[in-house]
This record gives C-alpha cells, structure tokens and sequence, in this order.
C-alpha cells in the first residue's frame, strides 16, 4: 500500500535516503550494461523517470567544461579524457551528497559530439536504490567513502579494446584517431588511475553482463535492502540510531507508468565514451 501523504508537496515530504552504489571498471567494460540489467531484474526499467526506486547516474555528466585550447585538442583526439581533473568533482560530490540526502537535483548534461556542457540539465528525483558509473568514481576518497556497495566491472582488455574500436567507428569516428587515443590515453590511465581502485571494491564482477551469478546475487542483495531494515546498510556504525522501514518493492511497473515508446534515457550508452 502507498504511504498516506499530508498532502503537501512533495518538496516537504521526507525521504528516506538513498542507498548509493558505486560501479566501476575500464572503458567498454560493460558498467552501464550492467547497471541496466539490474535495473531490469527490479522491474525499474520502463517506470517513468519521477516513479522509479531505482536510478542509473553517470560519471560521464561530470565532465568539466573545457576551454577553447582544450576543446580544440579533444576534437583532434588529443584530450585525455580519463584522466582524473578530466571531471568536476566538486560539483560530482555535492551532487552525490544531495543525493544521499533524499533531496531532488539537477545533473548536467554533457554532449560529447562538441565536447561541452549543454545549458539544460536532467532533474533526478529522490530514488530508493542510486547506482553511480563511472571509470573513475573510486578514485577521489570522499565521493568513493559515500557508496554504500562497490562494485567493479572486470572484463578482459581485449574485448574492451575491440568493444571501444566498433562503437567508436559507428559514431564516424577514424580508426587510427582511436586507436592512437587508446595507446596514448585510454590504456596509460587505466592502468594508472582505473585499475588500482579496483582494491576499494566490495564486489568484483568478472565478465561483466554476461555473468549472471554476481548480477542475480546483487540483485536479490537490493531486494532485500529496499524491504529490509534501512539502517543495516549504513557503512560504518550507526550508534544504534535510525528507523526501520518496510517499503515493499513492486513487481512490475503499475499501469500509466511506463515509459512512453521510443522514449530514451539521457544515460544512453551510445552516446557516452566510456
């Protein structure tokens, strides 16, 4: 049954806060893939956008704004794009922090055909369950000490690289560009700032998608925090202080809440680098 509401609105409703599970891995790995097969299994992925428990935020929406000097290299392939300072992260952690915090915000949105920081931005509501995804986002200690869960995709090199050269060459893109930006870019910061985070994870996903083992097991893990005792889950102790709460999670999206047709996500992974 729905909570019964003041009738006031929503702004003044409380919200328990979220539980924030950080997903990482190298380019191509398959993070959003799997992301969005989790959200699949909780029957999340056709809710309209403001009903759904479960939310997909990317790293990628945290890109800086680049200069003119900076802009004109990334358009040459000349711009390490995964490299730490490649992101904001300050507005990444007061973001995040608004977002454990229950409270509605804004993520930019980043177009990476001009690579620039468009002047509209997506709303995210307040959600049970946030999976943030990113290359890069265990890497900076305060965002990598807010998630709740740590998991990262462990996919071969190989398929990365080839997975990255076919999806690089659909969106026109030359083939010796990406390559020269894999060795020069892609690869040096992988093994320098990607891969040693690997250490923070709670949970390795080897294979990525493809192995539904560890996605089944997550899965039911959420499941049974979303009906559970919220205050179990806090990483680190909790002094005894919080509340229970029992939120039963629907098994599929309730009717006129689906997604309109043809409706895409602005998480599209096509449209994103990583």
């Amino acid at each position: 049954p729905a909570m019964a509401s003041a009738g006031g609105p929503d702004a003044e409703r409380p919200h328990p806060k979220p539980f924030l599970i950080g997903v990482s891995g190298g380019t191509a790995s398959g993070k959003s893939t799997v992301c969005e097969k989790i959200m699949e299994l909780l029957g999340q992925n056709e809710v309209e956008q403001r009903q759904r428990k479960v939310l997909i935020l990317s790293q990628d929406s945290f890109y800086k704004v680049l200069t003119a000097e900076q802009q004109a290299k990334a358009l040459k392939g000349q711009y390490n794009f995964d490299h730490p300072d490649a992101f904001d992260n300050d507005l990444m952690h007061s973001t995040l922090k608004s977002i454990v915090e229950g409270k509605t915000v804004e993520v930019p949105t980043y177009d990476f055909v001009t690579h620039s920081r468009l002047a509209e931005t997506t709303v995210v509501y307040p959600a049970d369950v946030v999976l943030f995804e990113g290359i890069l986002v265990f890497y900076n200690q305060d965002i990598r000490d807010m998630f709740h869960l740590r998991l990262f995709v462990d996919t071969d090199s190989d398929v990365r690289l080839s997975r990255r050269v076919l999806r690089d060459m659909k969106r026109g893109r030359d083939l010796e560009q990406i390559l020269t930006q894999y060795t020069t870019f892609v690869k040096p910061a992988f093994e320098e700032f990607c891969l040693p985070t690997k250490k923070y994870a709670d949970v390795i996903i080897p294979r990525g998608v493809d192995n539904m083992v560890a996605i089944n097991l997550i899965v039911q893990h959420i499941q049974d925090i979303l009906n559970g005792d919220i205050c179990k889950w806090q990483r680190g102790a909790m002094n005894g202080h919080g509340r229970t709460y029992k939120r039963p999670f629907p098994e599929q999206a309730e009717s006129g809440s689906v997604l309109a047709a043809g409706k895409r996500s602005h998480l599209e992974s096509s449209s994103r680098p990583h």
